[in-house]
């Protein structure tokens, strides 16, 4: 149980990506975190900030869980379709003086207020797991290459072609390489773009209707919200 709280086979495949990786805007502006405030905005601000906050919340969450919710999107029932996975949307959460936000990629990268994030989810499900070496793992220092690595993230554009650089990211690429990065553990599997199966008509007609044309590499790396939401190496802790 979950909580919920108060044409060309390559056009196909360029489409059917953007849908098995989500992360898609939401559907109303909701509230980031200005830098330097504990006051909330509707429009997305970058923020630079890397002070250090306690690991964890008195709501219980702690620095690096991972959160993951069901996008009210309008091509969510098609990500759903792809991966038969309810999670279309994921971010990292972290502890901030104003309290805890989530560091995700939708539209730019930015944090956004960790119960604004809930609300945003189709009925406020949501699932948070954490690495189950966290205690260990997750270190001060650990801690701080994740703030200081999201941080230079902050404000990058949404991948909508899934790039696998930097210049870009899309939701489950920036958990990936975060952990990645700062803390050496590989989380989710690290697929190819043409491996995806696309085989059901509804997202082929939605596929040709919307990416007609669509330049795609088939090769790309990728990785799923729904790998990382499975991988052996996360714990659930709420619910």
């Amino acid at each position: 149980m979950v909580r919920s709280r108060s044409f060309p086979m390559i056009s196909i495949l360029a489409l059917g990506l953007a849908f098995v990786l989500a992360c898609s805007p939401p559907p109303a502006p909701d509230q980031s975190v200005p830098a330097g405030s504990g006051e909330q905005s509707a429009a997305p601000t970058a923020q630079g900030s890397t002070v250090l906050s306690a690991a964890e919340s008195s709501s219980g969450v702690q620095d690096g869980d991972l959160i993951f919710q069901e996008s009210e999107s309008r091509q969510s029932e098609l990500v759903r379709l792809v991966t038969r996975s309810r999670w279309t949307h994921m971010g990292v959460v972290f502890n901030e003086p104003e309290g805890p936000v989530v560091l995700e990629a939708v539209g730019p990268v930015r944090k956004t207020v960790l119960q604004s994030w809930i609300d945003r989810g189709r009925e406020r499900v949501y699932v948070i797991k954490r690495l189950r070496t966290a205690k260990t793992q997750l270190t001060t220092e650990a801690l701080k290459k994740m703030r200081d690595l999201g941080a230079t993230w902050v404000g990058r554009p949404y991948d909508l072609k899934f790039r696998w650089d930097d210049e870009s990211l899309y939701c489950s690429e920036l958990a990936y390489k975060l952990f990645d990065r700062a803390v050496g553990a590989r989380l989710g599997k690290l697929e190819k773009a043409g491996d995806m199966a696309l085989n059901d008509d509804r997202v082929q007609r939605e596929l040709r209707k919307r990416f007609a044309g669509t330049k795609f590499d088939p090769g790309e790396t990728v990785v799923t919200p729904d790998s990382i939401f499975n991988d052996d190496q996360l714990i659930q802790v709420d619910p």
